[in-house]
């Protein structure tokens, strides 16, 4: 696998915008108290030997640049190939929600033209699943397709995630929005690095276009395969799917199909204290980071480092960010705290399952 080149598109925007992305890129939203979106990316490259892996960035890159730094936690910072951070385009895209801009891809080319690589796996952080790519290479080999997408069988309704119409499974075209039983689209394929500069080419007068959209016309001459996906995968495009991915981890069953053992999802060291649990302090179906101080109750929630819930203040069915406090007596209960908030002493801040509270980032 180190002869495959690594490509994470970091540079789209959602939507629905919110608090949450407004001051990030969805790659760099923490992610069960630990981890950032991107570290799933990351890590599903680097485990299965890709040893080159460039990051086209957005314009609010700084808390991407701040996470990934060298590349150091994901064995990237090396004299041969490593982690190379690649510029993105400001305006572009054909569409909110565009994750392959050809704009990005073609202003990249001498990243792609170097080395001695046959195929390039192309990725965004904006799902998050755990997956050995040795596996779809395999597939994209044995195939002889000319590109191998990532698929999963959709669960559900969701207007942001790209679909494909497939037959014997072969991609006829692309669609937005999927429902139950369609072909989604992980936002992943595998592509032989020759025939994606030539795309590039092809396509020069259109480069506002992301690159399946531009493809639609030529599914007959361009072989498109899909690769089923089975595990545990879900889609961040707003706050409440983000919302929904965080609450499912706290289920074992899901949580232990996406942290498999063999398969660690690697993200930045912090080299903080473990989480304190004092007396008297009740805690229940929740994810507690590290240095994180329990006096209160928590329940159904995810905690970042050094949150520190007061006594007498409860949390529930909540993610609560880095660095929060929750003073003594206040409750939070179904809502998105983002860092360095401090949330008063006997105060609310509830929302409901339809309606979360979000509560923007606070300054340090």
């Amino acid at each position: 696998m180190e002869k495959i080149l690594g490509i994470i598109t970091a540079n789209y925007s959602t939507k629905y915008p919110s608090v949450l992305s407004e001051v990030r890129p969805v790659a760099s939203l923490p992610f069960l108290g630990r981890y950032r979106v991107v570290d799933f990316a990351l890590s599903n490259m680097v485990n299965c030997g890709i040893r080159t892996v460039g990051m086209i960035m957005p314009y609010n890159y700084r808390s991407l640049i701040d996470h990934v730094g060298s590349g150091r936690d994901w064995d990237l910072n090396r004299k041969k190939g490593g982690l190379f951070i690649l510029p993105g385009s400001a305006f572009g895209t054909s569409r909110t929600g565009s994750r392959f801009l050809l704009r990005d891809l073609a202003h990249n080319k001498v990243y792609m033209q170097r080395g001695s690589s046959d195929l390039c796996i192309i990725t965004s952080a904006s799902f998050v699943y755990n997956m050995d790519y040795r596996d779809l290479v395999a597939a994209h080999r044995a195939s002889g397709a000319d590109i191998t997408v990532l698929t999963k069988k959709a669960s559900g309704k969701d207007v942001d995630v790209c679909g494909f119409a497939v037959e014997d499974g072969r991609v006829t075209g692309v669609k937005h929005g999927v429902k139950f039983g369609d072909t989604a689209f992980l936002d992943c394929f595998v592509v032989d690095c020759k025939l994606l500069l030539q795309m590039l080419e092809w396509y020069a007068q259109t480069d506002y276009l992301d690159l399946f959209e531009a493809l639609a016309p030529d599914y007959g001459r361009v072989k498109v395969q899909t690769y089923d996906y089975e595990g545990y995968a879900a889609a961040i495009f707003d706050k409440d799917a983000y919302f929904r991915a965080n609450m499912d981890l706290l289920d074992p069953k899901i949580s232990a199909e996406l942290f498999p053992e063999g398969r660690t999802v690697r993200t930045k060291a912090h080299d903080n204290a473990p989480a304190k649990f004092e007396a008297g302090s009740h805690v229940s179906n929740s994810r507690i980071s590290g240095s994180a101080r329990i006096l209160g109750s928590v329940t159904n929630s995810i905690l970042g480092r050094g949150v520190i819930v007061e006594t007498g203040a409860s949390v529930s069915n909540s993610i609560v960010m880095q660095g929060c406090v929750i003073e003594t007596g206040a409750r939070v209960e179904y809502a998105i705290v983002d860092r360095n908030n401090v949330v008063p002493a006997h105060t609310e801040l509830r929302g409901t399952p339809d309606a979360l509270f979000i509560k923007d980032k606070a300054e340090a």
